[in-house]
């Protein structure tokens, strides 16, 4: 595990670097160097450690989506109104619906086997998302409008809804039918997610307050807590989103200490240097080139005609609001 560890940080690193000379990301030196030392090519990073890739994952998502909360303004998403509630499901089920179409069209999938790739590719990945509005809203890009807000919240509940969607039609790929009830309870988890992460930012808020805590201690309880939204979400059968609960006990301790929150906020944002590394590298590992290569450009294409649907989707969200043309295409490209 060391040794893949190893290879982790210091090729990742230096992939990062190069990509960023090149001015390319450098979350794609990251990919890059993760198919590299990946099981599918050179096998540096071993088996131990691939086998908790998954966890990795996850906590890096945490540290990312708490730290998104600690800097969300609930102020600024009440001043976007309906906009940030239709970013939340509209350009997914666009998405969803054209790569329905393109799929059965272009790569002869059954109808049902194209909606559920469809719910895939139109998942929406917080951790590419949410680091880069936020690095708009520390340089105070767009935030007089609250774009940067619009875009991350919507990324966040867009999961909620897509997994929804991708669980029932896995069912109906099996041979069962899909059941309205998962469809209803996608605002419950929503509702849930929030309320919970809203209750239990106001007692930490609080505790905060009243306790001598050190600016230490308190980001492994922030930690804590959201590592348990995310077992309870993973574990037990509730309508409850644990990523949506992370953000929002953020958001409730910058509502009730701001002061606390910018503090917290500089902490995880130095977390998220070793845990966004870990992330796409990872990440990276799980893929097999081979498969990319062998689906050809007939994919690229259906993946192309997908993005067309949900640049769509988002035009409408964003249609008849304060937003100039330049402003809306930001939010198509972003999203």
């Amino acid at each position: 595990m060391f040794l893949g560890l190893a290879a982790c940080f210091i090729l990742g690193l230096l992939f990062s670097f190069v990509f960023r000379k090149l001015k390319l990301p450098g979350l794609l030196g990251y990919l890059i160097c993760g198919i590299l030392i990946g099981p599918y090519c050179l096998d540096l990073i071993g088996d131990e450690l691939l086998s908790i890739s998954a966890d990795i994952r996850k906590l890096a998502l945490v540290v990312i989506l708490t730290r998104a909360g600690l800097a969300l303004d609930l102020r600024d998403l009440r001043a976007v109104g309906r906009p940030a509630l239709l970013m939340c499901f509209v350009p997914a089920a666009f998405e969803i619906v054209g790569m329905t179409f393109a799929a059965s069209w272009l790569l002869g999938m059954p109808l049902v086997t194209a909606a559920l790739t469809g719910s895939v590719i139109a998942a929406v990945s917080p951790a590419v998302v949410v680091p880069k509005m936020l690095g708009l809203i520390d340089k105070g890009y767009g935030t007089d409008k609250s774009i940067p807000q619009l875009i991350m919240t919507g990324a966040s509940v867009d999961d909620v809804f897509v997994i929804v969607v991708f669980t029932s039609l896995c069912g109906l790929s099996g041979g069962g039918s899909v059941s309205w009830l998962d469809f209803a309870l996608i605002p419950v988890s929503i509702v849930s997610g929030i309320a919970v992460g809203v209750i239990i930012g106001i007692a930490v808020a609080k505790l905060f307050k009243r306790l001598a805590v050190s600016d230490m201690v308190r980001p492994l309880l922030l930690l804590g807590i959201s590592c348990v939204f995310v077992y309870v979400e993973d574990t037990f059968s509730l309508p409850f989103s644990g990523l949506l609960a992370v953000m929002s006990m953020g958001a409730a301790i910058r509502k009730l200490s701001p002061d606390t929150a910018l503090r917290l906020s500089g902490i995880f944002q130095n977390l998220w240097i070793p845990a966004e590394l870990m992330l796409f590298v990872l990440v990276g590992a799980a893929q097999d080139p081979r498969s990319a290569f062998s689906s050809g450009f007939t994919a690229i294409a259906a993946i192309f005609i997908a993005l067309v649907f949900r640049a769509a989707g988002v035009v409408c969200c964003v249609a008849k609001t304060k937003l100039n043309l330049k402003e809306r295409l930001f939010c198509v490209v972003a999203y």
